[in-house]
């Protein structure tokens, strides 16, 4: 497969599809990659080479830890396709993921990006160490085979205090964050009003929700302290699920999104139109499997690895 105009979408996942090695590959294959890796390492104080090759899945797991690594190999499947001549023609990301985005997409530059991802993993670990762990600590639940518009007007219906909307992933999945006991109670009534499956996720905590309205706060004065730009290539918001234009905009949207949920359909409804193909450009295949669900005419190829790169330049 090629792509053919040499311009995609670029979708840039989020926290969870980390996997020891990602992106070891970019750097051994591209010296502006190997470059990014030492601006990292510099930046976030750790031989990012070093942790993506040696920790195992706990530590990679870590808030703190993930979000810098994840942010890194984005950015390196991104330097690499426009190395090899496959441009963005628009920008969106998952989560975590949009600080890639808001990268390529020339809002802030890569060692602002390294800092506010290193700043906000760690006061959204922060939070969850606050929160803590087990059965009875707050967190998420996927919902599955339930319209995401039809659980979240259900969530807002049905008025369980500490229950929120946080991902609206695919016309067949959403998931809700909140305490323990309104995920419980919520388990039950959404599978009476027709969800196949409710799963509690294996998070440190309830990420996109008000909850943890602490990790904003602490994030807050780092935001401030950066400078953003007006985007130069089409960006997309969790936040608005639309496009954005200002810079100022872009900034505000940075902050709420720590505690307001992500709105991937409507983006991927935004910016499905907009070009031939969408890639996903970093780690894991789990956005081009809600891209799936989508039901978009337009292909969602995998780009996280130098092998699928040069499979799609052919």
């Amino acid at each position: 497969m090629q792509i053919k105009d040499k311009r995609a979408v670029f979708l840039f996942p989020g926290q969870g599809a980390q996997y020891r090695g990602m992106g070891l590959d970019f750097r051994e294959k591209s010296r502006a990659c190997a470059e990014l890796f030492r601006m990292a390492s510099d930046i976030l104080g750790k031989d990012m080479t070093a942790l993506l090759r040696d920790s195992d899945d706990e530590t990679l797991k870590r808030t703190d830890v993930s979000q810098p690594a994840i942010t890194l190999v984005n950015l390196a499947a991104a330097g690499y396709l426009m190395e090899q001549g496959i441009l963005p023609g628009a920008c969106a990301g998952f989560s975590l993921g949009e600080y890639a985005a808001l990268t390529v997409t020339g809002v802030i530059s890569p060692e602002d990006c390294f800092k506010l991802v290193k700043a906000r993993g760690e006061a959204m670990q922060a939070s969850a160490d606050r929160i803590g762990a087990g059965e009875n600590a707050p967190g998420m639940a996927a919902v599955l085979g339930l319209a995401p518009e039809r659980a979240e007007a259900l969530i807002a219906e049905w008025k369980i205090p500490g229950l929120y909307a946080a991902n609206i992933n695919s016309p067949r999945q959403m998931v809700a964050s909140g305490t323990a006991e309104a995920l419980a109670e919520a388990s039950i009534r959404f599978k009476e009003a027709g969800a196949k499956r409710v799963i509690r996720l294996a998070v440190a905590g309830p990420f996109h929700s008000p909850l943890i309205a602490d990790a904003a706060e602490r994030f807050s004065p780092i935001l401030e302290s950066v400078p953003f730009h007006d985007p130069v290539i089409p960006f997309y918001s969790n936040v608005s699920g639309g496009q954005v234009l200002a810079a100022g905009e872009a900034k505000r949207l940075s902050l709420r999104q720590i505690t307001e949920p992500v709105r991937w359909v409507a983006e991927e409804t935004a910016v499905a139109g907009s070009i031939g193909a969408a890639l996903e450009t970093g780690p894991g295949k789990v956005l081009s499997g809600l891209w799936k669900d989508f039901g978009s005419p337009v292909p969602c190829y995998s780009a996280g690895t130098v092998a699928d790169i040069d499979i799609l330049i052919g």
